[in-house]
């Protein structure tokens, strides 16, 4: 196998940014008020009294990225030299790079090997008298079991930074995305589920919290802003944000339960039941995703040998975009920048056995999303 297959390719996927009138209005509009060129104005007002309204805050502040807004969290949770904070070591590396950036050490704990986030069972191990916060990502469709971080988080008085990036407006046993942690991250990057090019948000209900964070950024302008031009068009995104969450979660189940002889591509979304078994048992809502991407372990050994870089070059040549995951912490930084919780083997297991699905085809057709899992057929036989 080279990496390349002879089958039809898909046609007619969804383009992502979405062609949307609303947001073609809403750059109108923009054009023809003029608040396309200002520092401040009506759209970055009204974005974060919806953010506020969404996640139940009182407090939102708009960023440059969802990057930026996790280093303002830590930054706003008062974490600095000497400190520590406790990470997966399966994550995004800004995150780790975040850590570092406010002069403190990540602490990499493994990951689940079921649902690929981060390994609750290893944070008092973890713990030391330096530690200051917690970094808990629900990543790849996955759900982070956050009950359990703020339990933990709560007894020995640590920060919670819950960084939904990947969900916006999903469900995290009975609250919405972000709500668990004491700082509630989004991301408005180019790729992701509410796309503004670059640009984040963070929200809390903690004001020393929030102007902690304003005494940051503010030099005289914002130093991490977000333009009018950029909060106008995810305005009419968040309109529709509910709605594409829910198609999207209807073609994760069509896919997945197309491919449950699949055995080479075990889903992290199908733990979620064994998730809300975990969960704090007086939380009685389920959880449910928004999938900026959909995460598989991948068994090379019953996919006719193919390496997982392989089988998604593959993909991709049949119009699937399927890619490789992150790379693992602990694979790509020398020793002495972290310390490490064990040997990480699941997480040592992500880098290169992780494939995810990215988002816009879950908002295909139903013979699309058939089609794609002919071609998964096609290619794990082949």
């Amino acid at each position: 196998m080279t990496g390349t297959i002879n089958s039809p390719t898909i046609v007619d996927l969804p383009a992502w940014p979405p062609q949307d009138e609303a947001i073609a209005e809403a750059l109108r509009q923009a054009l023809a008020d003029g608040s396309w060129g200002k520092y401040h104005g009506e759209h970055g007002r009204l974005l974060i009294e919806r953010l506020a309204e969404m996640h139940h805050v009182e407090q939102v502040l708009l960023t440059c990225s969802g990057t930026a807004a996790v280093e303002l969290a830590l930054r706003g949770l008062r974490v600095g030299p000497g400190d520590e904070v406790i990470l997966a070591a399966y994550d995004f590396e800004g995150n780790f790079k975040n850590v570092l950036t406010v002069g403190a050490r990540p602490v990499l704990v493994d990951i689940d090997s079921h649902t690929g986030q981060l390994d609750v069972t290893q944070l008092e191990a973890a713990r030391s008298p330096q530690t200051k916060a917690v970094i808990a990502s629900h990543l790849h469709g996955g759900v982070a079991d956050l009950p359990a971080v703020r339990a933990f988080a709560d007894q020995h008085q640590l920060g919670v930074i819950e960084d939904a990036c990947q969900m916006p407006g999903a469900r995290i046993h009975g609250r919405i995305a972000g709500t668990w942690g004491d700082i509630g991250i989004l991301s408005f990057g180019g790729s992701k589920l509410l796309t503004a090019g670059r640009g984040g948000a963070l929200f809390t209900r903690d004001a020393g919290i929030a102007q902690r964070v304003r005494l940051h950024t503010q030099r005289g302008n914002d130093a991490y802003p977000l333009s009018e031009l950029q909060a106008a068009v995810l305005l009419p995104q968040l309109n529709r944000l509910n709605e594409r969450n829910r198609i999207r979660e209807a073609s994760v189940e069509t896919l997945l339960s197309e491919l449950t002889d699949a055995s080479g591509l075990i889903s992290w979304w199908h733990d979620a039941p064994r998730r809300d078994e975990i969960a704090t048992q007086n939380v009685a809502p389920h959880s449910t995703a928004a999938f900026y991407k959909l995460g598989f372990w991948y068994d090379s050994s019953v996919c006719g040998n193919l390496s997982r870089d392989q089988f998604a070059a593959a993909a991709r040549a049949a119009g699937i975009p399927f890619d490789p995951g992150f790379r693992a912490l602990h694979q790509t930084h020398t020793r002495s920048r972290f310390r490490a919780i064990g040997d990480l083997p699941n997480a040592t297991r992500s880098d290169n056995s992780v494939l995810v699905l990215h988002h816009p085809v879950l908002l295909a057709d139903a013979d699309v999303l058939h089609r794609i899992v002919e071609m998964i057929r096609y290619i794990m036989s082949s």
